[in-house]
């Protein structure tokens, strides 16, 4: 249905001073903290038509650059993006897709990604983000689950859905060029409500079956506002992220964050991640905001930084935690400090070290504004101010939060248990409320009555050279009940020998308290989930089932380890 013409513009002005505001704030984060108040959009919103559209149309700056693997690229402009999403909508409405479908997005970083989530959301319909690297049986519980009633892929991606059943329509990117031969005109605005569904993202299931988390109109789109604020973006800035299509955190800075401050989005294709590549598009294509994973940085101080940091203003670390080691590297090479921060597919970015706050080795930085964030003791269940679980204040309602686990009422009350929002994360917290990451509730361990947290264990070890990543698990001992082992996979040039294991034994002992000390160790490819995240589960399985395994290395079979 039509729209009042005056809701739209009220909301867009509410969502531009808050915005605003935010933006002047860079710098003084007590300040943003302090007076941030989340904007009220009314009853009815849309981020496509009541934000994208008004400050695209007849925008000629680029919105979008994709750039391929061979150098070549292509620009689209905020105007021609509006103009495309709207006959792209234009095309899925003769198709049937109506308000609140939910649709299946199986792009990669192309074009097409960014008109049809813009077109989807023109419509009103769901947008549920699926990445290509998925096969049948995922599709199988994406499509029963979501309730999906159209899939949106590229050609080559139909082979897949030839065994999976269900009551939807397939369209490809082919079938798309049709719409581009339609008039420009925009579709009406759906009506949608702030509490509407905009979002349906399954988690990457590091260790269960994915959950299948529910955004509304607002929480993301406007509630990266805080993740904006934590890039440190600007109006006129080039942002390069480097994550993949179909989870979360390529909805929050390949499209909500940057077009939020109107900056541009840069993507990147490559088919094999190639580290001085990447330098090269950074400089190339003066990237002024750069985000990336801990695996890509810990590759990039791998290679040679020395050709300088080009137009980079701000550097950004997601998805993990990132070693204090990779922080320092950076720093050194190109005088920038890589911010760290904390989100979940669930919330938008929650805790960071913001644009000129003064950054803490180790620590993952304060909570941002309007983020209501507590340290919750799992045994009393009350706030703590030393550690516990990250968690969000309900009575504040959190903007940014997720409506709900769909179709899981006992994953939401163990979620939303004793009035709090609970991540499953644990952290503690300093006198001038700096937050420094322990680990997931489950990876966390005790030896010889002690608490483990992996990742501090993990911090020192990739501080060897020959340690390109590990991750730490309890390994059973008939003494200690549970001794860390370490899982390391090598960097370039280092090979896994009894020479290696020693080496990294020795630094790990003479860099840990003794009762963190590594005392196994196994050369191995780390399990990952599909948006690279390592599981710890399974390497945790691995050692019920075959503890003590030939391919280990033990400190107490180095005399020079011993005691």
């Amino acid at each position: 249905m039509e729209t009042n013409p005056e809701k739209p513009t009220t909301a867009a002005d509410a969502l531009r001073t808050a915005r605003d505001h935010l933006l002047a704030l860079q710098g003084d984060h007590s300040k943003a903290v302090q007076e941030f108040v989340w904007p009220d959009v009314g009853e009815q919103f849309n981020w496509a038509h009541d934000w994208f559209d008004r400050f695209a149309r007849g925008n000629t700056r680029p919105g979008l650059v994709v750039v391929e693997e061979d150098g070549a690229s292509a620009a689209y402009s905020f105007d021609e993006l509006t103009r495309s999403s709207d006959q792209v909508a234009a095309w899925l409405a003769e198709r049937g897709v109506r308000k609140g479908d939910a649709v299946i997005i199986m792009l990669g970083n192309q074009v097409e990604l960014w008109q049809t989530m813009l077109a989807v959301m023109k419509l009103g319909a769901v947008i549920m983000p699926t990445t290509t690297a998925v096969g049948p049986a995922e599709l199988v519980d994406r499509i029963e689950r979501g309730s999906a009633r159209f899939v949106i892929c590229n050609p080559d991606d139909l082979e897949k859905f030839v065994d999976v059943a269900g009551s939807y329509r397939i369209l490809t990117t082919q079938d798309l060029t049709a719409a581009y031969v339609l008039g420009a005109k925009p579709v009406p605005h759906p009506g949608t409500a702030p509490s509407d569904p905009l979002l349906l993202y399954f988690t990457s299931g590091t260790t269960s079956r994915p959950k299948l988390v529910e955004h509304t109109q607002v929480t993301y789109p406007v509630g990266h506002l805080s993740t904006m604020y934590w890039i440190g973006l600007q109006p006129g800035d080039v942002h390069l992220n480097i994550s993949s299509p179909g989870w979360a955190k390529h909805a929050w800075s390949c499209f909500f964050a940057p077009w939020l401050a109107e900056a541009t989005i840069l993507a990147y294709n490559y088919v094999r991640f190639d580290a001085a590549a990447l330098l090269d598009v950074l400089r190339d294509q003066h990237v002024t905001t750069f985000c990336a994973p801990p695996t890509v940085w810990r590759m990039l101080i791998n290679t040679n930084l020395s050709g300088g940091r080009g137009s980079l203003r701000e550097v950004i670390g997601a998805g993990e935690p990132l070693n204090p080691e990779v922080i320092a590297q950076v720093e050194r090479k190109w005088g920038l400090t890589i911010r760290d921060g904390f989100g979940q597919t669930e919330t938008t970015a929650s805790i960071g070290n913001t644009p000129g706050a003064v950054v803490k080795p180790g620590s993952m930085g304060r909570p941002l504004p309007g983020i209501p964030v507590v340290l919750i003791d799992p045994l009393t269940g009350q706030p703590t101010a030393d550690e516990g679980e990250i968690c969000l204040d309900l009575s504040q309602r959190p903007f940014t939060l997720m409506t709900g686990y769909r179709g899981d009422e006992e994953r939401n009350a163990d979620a939303m248990a004793g009035g709090y929002y609970h991540t499953g994360d644990v952290a503690s917290m300093d006198d001038d409320g700096y937050i420094t990451y322990v680990g997931r509730t489950d990876d966390v361990f005790k030896a010889s009555d002690y608490k483990i947290s992996p990742f501090e264990l993990e911090s020192v070890l990739i501080e060897h050279p020959a340690v390109a990543e590990a991750a730490v698990v309890p390994a059973p001992d008939p003494v200690r009940l549970a001794v860390p082992k370490a899982y390391v996979a090598l960097a370039p040039g280092h090979q896994p020998t009894n020479e290696t294991a020693f080496a990294i034994l020795k630094y790990a002992r003479e860099h840990l308290a003794p009762y963190q000390r590594v005392r196994r160790l196994e050369f191995f490819e780390l399990p990952k989930t599909i948006s690279g995240k390592i599981r710890r589960v399974e390497l945790r399985g691995r050692e019920q089932e075959f503890g003590g395994a030939d391919t280990e290395f033990r400190d107490d079979q180095f005399p020079e380890l011993k005691g």
